[in-house]
C-alpha cells in the first residue's frame, strides 16, 4: 500500500532493522520480515550499516563470534573505530548465590578502584525470577541498584500475596495485617468485593477491633458469601494458632497447595513449571528455607524497601535482556549463562542466540559473561553460547 506500482512517481519505502537483534518472537514478530524483504521487493537495494559506534573491538568480536552460528541471517562483518579494550571476562561460580556475590564483588572493585559509577553498570539476566538472588546480595553488600522496567522480587504480585497471607497468620491483630487481609481476602476468588471490604472496615471500627477479628463476628446476609467467609476463617484460624511453630517454607508450600494458588495466579488449569510466576514462587519458597520463623522471614523481606539501596536511580541497573534492548552501558554483566536458562529450554536456539547477542552488545567498555556449576540446586552446564562467543567453537556450516 505504501509503495506505488507506477515506480516513477518519486515514492520510496525504507525499513531499518537488525536480524541479529530480532528477539520478540514471543509476541509474534518474525526475523523473516527482515530476511525476506529482498524477496518481497526484488528491486530493493540492501544497505549494510556495519560501523559499530558503541563497543570495543574485543566485545564486538565476541558478538560476531556468537551470531555467526545462526544460519538464518544476513551476513555482515561489523567493524568499529573504538580503541582497543579489555578481553571479555568469564566468571565461573559454584552456585547462583556465589555468582551474585562474585558479580557484586567485581562491581565494588570497579567503583572503588577503577572510577566507574554504579549507574554506568548493568546486570542482565534472561528471566525475571533470576533477580531474587541478585537483589539479596546487593542488599547484603549495600550496593545501590534499581530494577529497570519492572518491580523488585518481593513486590511482584504473586510473591506479595503469599507474604500478605503470612503477615495475617503471624500477627492478625496489627495494622500491617489489616492491609494484608484486604489484599488477600479475595485471593483466590471468594466474591468478596469492595462493598464487602467497606462493610468489614465499618464493622471493625464500631467494634474497635482489627479486621481479621471483625471478620469472625460480622453479620453476613448472603448465604454464599457467609459460606466463603466461614471457610476462610476455618482455614486461617489453625494456622494463626500454630504460627510460632510453622516454618516459612513449609507454610508457603501449604498455602500454594491448599489454596490451589499456582493455578489461581497463572490462570491455567495445569500451570507450567516454566511459567515465570511459578518460577518466582519457587524462588520465594527457596529463600524461605533459610529461616525457621515467619516473623524473621517477613522482617528480612521488608529490608528490600530501603530506597537508599533498592530503587536507587544512581544505582546499578538490574534488568531482563528484553528490557535492555536499545540501551547501552559502559559495563555489562550477563549472568545465568547456563543451559536451560540461556538458551532457555523452551526457546528456539537461533532466537535464544539473538537474545544473548543483544545482551552482550549492550556493553561499551567491559563485558562479563557469568555462569555457575549448579543452578536451583541442580548440577548445571555452562551455556554453549560461551564457547561460541570466545571463538572456541566453529559454526556447523564451516566444519
Amino acid at each position: 500500500m505504501l509503495v506505488s506500482d507506477e515506480g516513477n512517481d518519486g515514492s520510496s519505502f525504507w525499513i531499518c532493522g537488525d536480524d541479529a537483534q530480532s528477539i520478540y518472537g514471543f509476541t509474534g514478530a518474525s526475523v523473516g520480515n527482515i530476511l525476506n524483504f529482498g524477496v518481497l521487493f526484488p528491486e530493493s537495494q540492501l544497505i549494510i550499516l556495519d560501523l559499530n559506534y558503541r563497543s570495543t573491538p574485543e566485545i564486538l568480536a565476541a558478538c560476531q563470534n556468537l551470531i555467526r552460528h545462526n544460519e538464518r541471517q544476513i551476513h555482515k562483518e561489523l567493524k568499529t573505530q573504538t580503541p582497543k579494550g579489555e578481553e571479555v571476562f568469564m566468571l565461573e561460580s559454584s552456585s547462583e548465590e556465589t555468582e551474585a556475590l562474585s558479580v557484586v564483588t567485581e562491581i565494588k572493585n570497579l567503583v572503588e578502584s577503577q572510577g566507574y559509577r554504579h549507574l554506568e553498570i548493568a546486570v542482565l539476566f534472561r528471566a525475571n525470577f533470576q533477580s531474587r538472588t541478585l537483589e539479596e546480595v546487593f542488599i547484603q553488600q549495600k550496593v545501590p541498584y534499581q530494577i529497570q522496567g519492572g518491580v523488585g522480587f518481593y513486590e511482584r504480585r504473586e510473591v506479595r500475596l503469599l507474604l500478605d497471607y503470612m503477615q495475617v497468620i503471624i500477627d492478625p491483630s496489627s495494622n500491617a495485617a489489616d492491609e494484608s487481609l484486604l489484599r488477600i481476602i479475595n485471593v483466590p476468588n471468594r466474591y468478596l468485593g469492595r462493598e464487602f471490604c467497606d462493610n468489614l472496615k465499618q464493622h471493625a471500627q464500631k467494634q474497635q477491633v482489627h479486621l481479621y477479628e471483625a471478620l469472625g463476628s460480622m453479620r453476613i446476609v448472603l448465604p454464599y458469601i457467609r459460606k466463603n467467609v466461614i471457610e476462610l476463617v476455618r482455614f486461617m484460624d489453625p494456622l494463626i494458632a500454630d504460627a510460632e511453630n510453622l516454618e516459612p517454607a513449609d507454610l508457603i508450600h501449604l498455602l500454594r497447595t491448599a489454596l490451589d494458588y499456582d493455578r489461581f495466579i497463572t490462570d491455567e488449569d495445569i500451570p507450567s513449571p516454566d511459567d515465570v510466576k511459578i518460577a518466582n514462587l519457587n524462588q520465594l519458597q527457596m529463600a524461605a528455607t533459610r529461616f525457621t520463623g515467619i516473623s524473621a522471614f517477613l522482617e528480612y523481606t521488608e529490608t528490600f524497601g530501603d530506597e537508599t539501596v533498592c530503587d536507587n536511580k544512581e544505582g546499578v541497573s538490574l534488568m531482563t535482556i528484553h528490557k535492555a534492548k536499545g540501551l547501552e552501558f559502559p559495563v555489562v554483566f550477563v549472568v545465568g549463562c547456563v543451559e536451560g536458562i540461556m538458551p532457555s529450554k523452551r526457546g528456539n536456539l537461533e532466537e535464544e542466540r539473538r537474545i544473548c547477542f543483544v545482551a552482550m552488545s549492550r556493553a561499551m567498555q567491559l563485558l562479563y559473561l557469568s555462569h555457575s556449576l549448579t543452578y536451583l540446586g541442580q548440577p548445571a552446564k555452562k551455556s554453549l553460547f560461551l564457547d561460541e562467543a570466545l571463538g572456541k567453537k566453529e559454526p556447523a556450516s564451516s566444519n
